[in-house]
Order: C-alpha cells, then structure tokens, then sequence
C-alpha cells in the first residue's frame, strides 16, 4: 500500500465522496453559495448540473454537514429510472413510510400528513434525486405536484435536482414549463481550472498527512490536468495510480514521464492490448479528443465509477435508514391525522 511507502495517513484519491475532503474551487464555491440561497427560500426546486464526476454530489453533502440533521429529514433518490408511482413508493420508503402494495391515492396521502407533521415539529423536509437526467417527464411531474403541498401558505418541501448537463435542456422543453418556474437556484459545475487542479491534488495530499514525499514536477499537474480535463474524479483515479506506480517504483519525485507512463499503461489496459502503443510525445487526450483509445479510457473508467458511486450511496442509505428514527415521528404522525383526508391540493 502505497500510504505506507509515503507515510500517508489515509488514501487522498478515493472515489467515495467525502465531505472532509471537499475542496472549495472558484465553481464550488459559487454552487455552494447558490444552495444556501436556494435554502433559505424553503422552497421550490434547486437544481445543480455538471460533468460526471464533477462532485455535485459531494457538494450537497458537504451543504449538508454544514446545516446538521436535527432540524432536517431527507431522502436520496440514486435510481432515478423510474415511473411516476414508482417515485412516489420510492420517496415514501426513503422516509419510512408504508409503500408496498398501495394505491397511489393512499401514498399521497400518507406523504402528505408526513410533510405537515414534519413542518409543525419545525423540521424541513429535503428530497435530493440524483442523475436526474434520467427521469420520466411523469416522474418529473409528480415532484412538480408534490411541490404543490402547502400549510398555512408555508411550502411544505424542497427538491434538489442533480443531473448530468443534458438535464438543463431537459428542462428548457415545453413539458417543463410549470417546473422550470419552479426552479429558485441553478447552477453548472464545471471542471477545475489548470491551477485549480494542483490545489486541488495538494489539498488532497495534505489532508492525507502528506509531507512533500512525493514531490510533483510543475509539468506533471500539468499533464494531469490535460488528461483528465479538470474533472475531480477522472483526477482521483489518474492520481491514485500515480502513486500506485511511484510505490512499485520507488520514486519520491514524479516527473511529466512518470505521468505519461501511467496513463499509457491506462489506456492500454483499456483496450486489452499487448502491442506497443506510439510515442505519446507527452500529447494527453483529454474529454474532448478524438482518440479512440482517449475516449475508450474516459468512457469505460467513467462508467465503472459510476456504477461504483451508485453502489456506495445505495449501501450509505441503507444504513443511514437503519440508524433513522423515524417511529417516534410517525406514531405522532398518524395518531394525529385522519387516515381519510382528503387531498385537496394535488390537482392544482
């Protein structure tokens, strides 16, 4: 383990999004402001776009760990391919509602006493879909009806919507009309500027209890960030390898060669390849190029990471489920309502 050869306290570069290590770029910044304004409305849509890997996920859970979750209950959507009832049955189970087997009448009713109660014990009720590029205009639609629910004109949720950047056109589209003007905060996060990417990959370092071992050459960020076009992940996963490859080498400087071998080596393991690659004469393919073998190891890294984040949060939410009280919360919920109200708000 290459933490031990450089007396790194923890690994910099893991694809798990943590919150302790976000890093608050010029772009993270501005999203981060934007959130908080978004928040301090209470309601309507807030709705955050950008690149995969691009840490729009991590940057609603560092928003998070800055508000606290006494005075929040939230539920994260990470299946986002889904019809309209099936979104309903996935927001209830998220906040430990019953779910199997209902009506759709039945589960809006149910989510709707579960809001007012929530909003009468001063608590704000957050749900966060994820990928939400691949949402159903019906999925997309009963948020929209749920947005509708009010007590004493006070909104009685909000929605924070985080999507690839094809979501924005998404939304331009006539069928979004109502839901756009929904839409309080905006924002799309993009890749990290050239110098941004070596604070950011310092940062990381330091956080890890790095001290200067190894050294990185000016040229090396460089070349880091020409491949990886600036896109935190893609830049944990080149780095991690990085210094994979200065352990097995015993190197304590790397160099702009040493980061040109590694990403050799990844795009040959991409294309399961034993014949010698040409001289790269230190060109990265970045996000843009027309390289096959660039665009090979972008989109296969890409989508196993994906499947890896998906994995993490599914697992992050089980236990986040398992450690929620909810009972005290829906025994007061239901001892309180009539299991017969009517929904006299859905359909406006």
């Amino acid at each position: 383990m290459y933490t031990s050869f450089y007396h790194l306290t923890s690994k910099p570069f893991q694809l798990s999004p943590d919150p302790s290590f976000f890093f608050a770029s010029s772009g993270h910044k501005r999203a981060m402001s934007y959130l908080n304004y978004g928040l301090s409305l209470g309601e309507g849509f807030i709705v955050i776009t950008g690149e995969v890997g691009a840490g729009k996920t991590l940057l609603v859970r560092k928003l998070f760990e800055t508000l606290g979750q006494d005075n929040i209950l939230s539920t994260h959507l990470v299946s986002t391919h889904l019809d309209a009832d099936d979104i309903l049955r996935t927001i209830s189970g998220g906040f430990g509602l019953p779910h199997e087997s209902l009506s759709k009448a039945v589960l809006l009713n149910n989510l709707q006493m579960f809001f007012r109660r929530a909003v009468q014990q001063n608590k704000r009720v957050l749900i966060i879909v994820d990928e939400a590029q691949n949402l159903t205009s019906k999925a997309v639609e009963e948020l929209r009806m749920l947005s509708n629910y009010q007590l004493d004109n006070q909104s009685l949720l909000q929605s924070f919507l985080i999507g690839q950047p094809e979501f924005r056109n998404t939304l331009q589209s006539p069928q979004m009309v109502q839901l756009n003007q929904r839409v309080i905060a905006s924002y799309h996060l993009g890749p990290l500027k050239e110098e941004e990417t070596r604070e950011y990959i310092e940062h990381r370092l330091h956080l890890s209890g790095w001290n200067q071992d190894p050294t990185f050459t000016p040229d090396s960020f460089s070349l880091i960030h020409e491949f990886t076009g600036g896109i935190p992940r893609k830049i944990n996963t080149l780095c991690d390898r990085i210094l994979v490859f200065g352990m097995l080498e015993e190197k304590h400087r790397i160099s702009v060669e040493d980061v040109d071998e590694v990403i050799q080596d990844l795009r040959q393991e991409v294309t399961h390849s034993h014949d010698p690659l040409p001289e790269s004469h230190l060109i990265p393919p970045t996000s843009g190029s027309s390289d096959p073998l660039a665009q090979a190891f972008l989109s296969t890294f890409e989508s196993r990471l994906d499947r890896l984040e998906a994995t993490q949060n599914a697992l992050m939410l089980m236990a986040n489920a398992i450690h929620k009280n909810v009972s005290t919360l829906m025994r007061s919920l239901f001892s309180a309502s009539n299991s017969n109200e009517i929904i006299d708000q859905h359909d406006e």
